[in-house]
């Protein structure tokens, strides 16, 4: 039971940024394009609160990853990144339950 609560947990955190990451790259497009005004104080802290809950995940893949000119693919590898770690938790619950550790 304990465990199950765990494994919740951590999917649902997992699930959270993945849909804060959509969610940031969405916006930057808006704002980038002019359809968002980031003048509006709304606007401004929605892009705001999400830039700096994605940024410490971005910013070491930007680092990394060769310059393209003005494509960021950095969301698309964290992305791709966050479910990895989905399917590794599900795999090692599944072999928990299946080895008869899981209580």
């Amino acid at each position: 039971m304990i465990l199950d609560a765990l494994f919740f947990l951590v999917m649902a955190g997992l699930n959270l940024y993945f849909w804060a990451i959509i969610i940031a790259a969405v916006l930057s497009l808006l704002t980038g394009f002019g359809i968002l005004d980031t003048r509006n104080r709304v606007v401004w802290t929605i892009g705001d609160f999400f830039y700096r809950v994605t940024e410490p995940a971005l910013r070491p893949v930007r680092d990394r990853l060769p310059n393209l000119g003005g494509i960021d693919l950095s969301p698309l590898v964290v992305l791709l990144l966050i479910q990895a770690a989905m399917l590794l938790v599900a795999a090692i619950q599944g072999y928990m339950i299946r080895g008869g550790v899981y209580f």
